[in-house]
């Protein structure tokens, strides 16, 4: 079956390497905060301010003054420290952010981004997307393998505006886990229950796929 998007995140959080700095977009990103595997240190990074976020706030334990970049409530770990915007592109654009886990409306096969603007719809804006994209050099991309019309957001060409060119590296959907390559869309694991076929059909932009496809472990 396909995932939900707690399941997303936590395949998602497999990809976290012990003292990485980490910059989570908004949506699905988020999540991955609640799930960091044992045995390893990671600190998230906020483009509002803040370096050392922790999970989600349970119901209740909310501080309506600690937010992240998408105005969430979050919680901090002990360190955690706040600093003003300025600071915070500072270290996004002097390369300093280790991995960034953005979502996304579409994902071309060369890699290219689209997640700021749909043209005639009130949407959020571009945020901190463009320097992320611009600077980052591992960027995974979390969403959805088609829209709610259920055509692919895989494709050859985005047909939204860009946010970034040639830049995603890996894809995790509700169907499989993809790496951008030069070729296009390499297959790398299937969701439980998600056959090769179910992906290709979901998929309009160029498939790579070799040999046997295992399923994603969490």
């Amino acid at each position: 079956m396909a995932l939900d998007k707690i399941g997303i995140a936590k395949r998602i959080a497999k990809e976290l390497q012990d003292g990485y700095f980490v910059n989570l977009g908004i949506g699905i990103p988020t999540l991955v905060a609640n799930y960091i595997p044992e045995g390893i240190s990671v600190e998230f990074q906020s483009e509002n301010g803040v370096l050392g976020m922790g999970p989600f706030p349970f119901e209740g334990q909310e501080d309506a003054d600690i937010i992240n970049a998408g105005k969430q409530t979050i919680t901090t770990l002990p360190g955690a420290s706040f600093f003003d915007s300025a600071t915070s592109f500072g270290m996004i654009r002097g390369q300093h952010v280790d991995l960034t886990i953005l979502g996304a409306m579409e994902v071309a096969e060369n890699g290219d981004i689209a997640n700021w603007k749909i043209p005639g719809k009130m949407v959020k804006g571009m945020g901190g997307a463009m320097d992320l994209v611009a600077s980052a050099e591992n960027i995974i991309v979390a969403m959805m393998h088609v829209n709610k019309a259920g055509e692919s957001k895989l494709l050859k060409r985005c047909t939204l505006p860009l946010t970034g060119v040639g830049c995603v590296k890996k894809i995790v959907t509700e169907l499989a886990v993809i790496e951008v390559v030069a070729e296009g869309f390499k297959l790398l694991e299937r969701a439980p229950g998600i056959t090769v076929e179910d992906i290709k059909n979901a998929t309009e932009g160029n498939l790579i796929i070799e040999g046997e496809i295992p399923e994603m472990a969490f």
